[in-house]
């Protein structure tokens, strides 16, 4: 498909360096299995639907703060973390050794037994919590954490219905595919009763606009100096769901990330999570903060993405970065909530054991020593300016937006809101990987850049970031 490429004649001002910043780190000599023998593998005993990012898939070994190497030894600044989930970098020593350390000692025993750490780190990981948000349950993925989310609001509240935004990702289970709203991760199979899905409130794309709490907004958008006066439109849909579509008119809860991570760093206009939590209070239900991809310092400004909502969630689910790649999950709630699971006997296996007690408790210690939150902001708020200089080159950019190091770069048909094809999209990512960055994918088209490093990059990865976007997208608009 051919497209008329619009470019702006705005001289650039963006920074840029050409060169793969410096690292001293020197990776292992790989020895494992070929790439020939890895498709042979993956062929004869890998599921499916487990896919390549790539056209031509890259064989990783070896990683380092930012950093990721192949088995040729290529080095890729690594932008996605692992889907979100290295928080403090690669392998990183401290996190290490913690491990290290706890598995000469004990590795597992469950959590009907007392030990050391688990008690530690819940101390430590509750003094991040504001409010009432001093009871945890210690599991091992997000879906795991969302899932007993679903069933505390229930207990609680007496209530059935749980309510999610469209676009939504919540975790890949039979359960959960009732509460995740992208059409993509949802298997044409029966879920169960009780989950039902309000209308996205976009800025972008959503039917009354808006503002959003990003040093990027929607060209044309409103600045609205408070609430973006677009929130109380979407709240009234939601408010119409509630009314129309729940027998009772009762909910159990309401599920929302503070931005939304599978479907493109989606943000929501200024005041619309507060007002949302307001209306779903009045009707018998709880809030439900997902911070699975929002939380650990992430956005910049807060700790937790809901604080720039400025509201306190009733149940705090959270994954990815809080073990830094290593499986651990958490729910925070308060007493009172908890208090209604004990209606039923509970144990987790895995939760809680003592090496993810040992990491978990060593990642909150690099956050703070190594003022990771403080880089999130500082490094978000230049990758933004950085990106809207791009987004003023290159038409192919239909907007830029998230905060901290949760960012989304969209690709739109020039002068439209259109979607960039997939395919397109995919040749422009194919071309990004081969000048040394890996990044992630989001949308419900498919067609938003994510980026979500590891939160120790710098100003130099920035700058290489910014010039491979460039030039990548200049090769791809000579193919149009």
């Amino acid at each position: 498909m051919a497209y008329r490429v619009l470019m702006c004649s705005v001289r650039r001002k963006y920074s840029s360096v050409s060169k793969l910043p410096d690292c001293s780190f020197t990776p292992n000599k790989y020895s494992g299995p070929s790439f020939k023998d890895t498709d042979q593998i993956k062929s004869n005993h890998i599921a499916p639907a487990v896919y390549n990012i790539y056209k031509k898939p890259i064989l990783l070994h070896q990683g380092h703060m930012q950093w990721l190497y192949d088995a040729n030894g290529q080095r890729f600044l690594d932008l996605f973390g692992g889907i979100v989930t290295v928080s403090v970098g690669h392998c990183h020593p401290k996190v290490v050794s913690a491990l290290n350390e706890q598995s000469n000692l004990l590795w597992h025993t469950t959590n009907i037994y007392r030990h050391p750490k688990i008690y530690e780190y819940v101390e430590k990981l509750t003094s991040k919590m504001p409010g009432d948000l001093k009871v945890v349950y210690l599991v091992n993925s997000g879906s795991e954490a969302n899932d007993l989310a679903c069933l505390l609001a229930k207990a609680y509240t007496g209530n059935h219905e749980i309510i999610s935004l469209q676009g939504s990702y919540h975790g890949y289970s039979s359960s959960l595919m009732g509460l995740t709203a992208s059409q993509c991760y949802r298997m044409p199979i029966p879920v169960p009763a009780g989950f039902l899905h309000a209308y996205l409130p976009d800025p972008l794309r959503g039917i009354f606009g808006g503002c959003r709490d990003s040093l990027s907004q929607v060209p044309g958008s409103c600045k609205c100096p408070e609430d973006c006066v677009s929130s109380d439109k979407y709240i009234e849909l939601l408010d119409d769901l509630l009314q129309n579509s729940i027998p009772t008119g009762k909910v159990a809860a309401f599920f929302a990330e503070s931005i939304q991570g599978v479907n493109g760093a989606v943000q929501f206009p200024k005041g619309y999570l507060k007002k949302a939590q307001a209306l779903i209070k009045k009707n018998g239900g709880i809030y439900v903060a997902d911070e699975v991809q929002t939380g650990f310092g992430r956005t910049g400004d807060h700790f937790w993405g809901f604080e720039g909502h400025g509201v306190i969630p009733d149940i705090v689910t959270m994954a990815k970065g809080i073990g830094n790649g290593f499986p651990l999950a958490a729910v925070v709630t308060t007493k009172e909530i908890a208090d209604a699971h004990m209606r039923a006997t509970y144990f987790n296996t895995f939760g809680g054991n003592p090496l993810a007690s040992a990491v978990g408790k060593a990642v909150l210690e690099v956050l703070e020593e190594e003022k990771l939150q403080e880089n999130s902001k500082h490094m978000g708020e230049y990758f933004v300016q950085q990106l809207k200089q791009l987004q003023s080159a290159h038409s192919f950019i239909g907007d830029v937006r998230g905060k901290g190091l949760m960012l989304g770069i969209e690709f739109v048909v020039p002068g439209t809101k259109t979607p960039l094809p997939v395919a397109d999209v995919s040749q422009i990512h194919e071309l990004i990987k081969d000048m040394g960055i890996l990044i992630g994918r989001g949308g419900k088209r498919n067609n938003v850049l994510r980026i979500k490093p590891p939160m120790c990059i710098c100003k130099e990865d920035v700058d290489f970031t910014i010039h491979v976007l460039d030039k990548a997208i200049k090769m791809y608009s000579r193919t149009k």
